[in-house]
């Protein structure tokens, strides 16, 4: 079971390097419109407030089933963040 503490970081780190991956996009296709990349930082920052309240919740009785549910969540919404990026023209 990862710790708050460690789940935290997780949450920071993978979004954090989405963002970034949408910034280096954005300098490398200077020509092309920003529209999406700036949804997509959008919709990262969206995500990390929302995981990051679900793991500040205290209310939860399972703490262990609880995480990993977020850890999972962290993951698939990643990944779809991640594929939206590779879409981007």
């Amino acid at each position: 079971m990862p710790s708050k503490r460690d789940l935290k970081k997780d949450i920071n780190y993978v979004l954090g390097d989405i963002i970034e991956a949408v910034y280096v996009w954005e300098l490398t296709n200077a020509s092309s419109a920003t529209k999406d990349g700036d949804a997509i930082i959008d919709e990262a920052i969206e995500v990390f407030d929302d995981l990051i309240a679900k793991v500040n919740d205290r209310s939860v009785d399972n703490k262990k089933a609880h995480f990993k549910a977020i850890n999972a969540e962290l993951e698939t919404k990643g990944r779809a963040l991640i594929n939206k990026i590779n879409n981007l023209k």
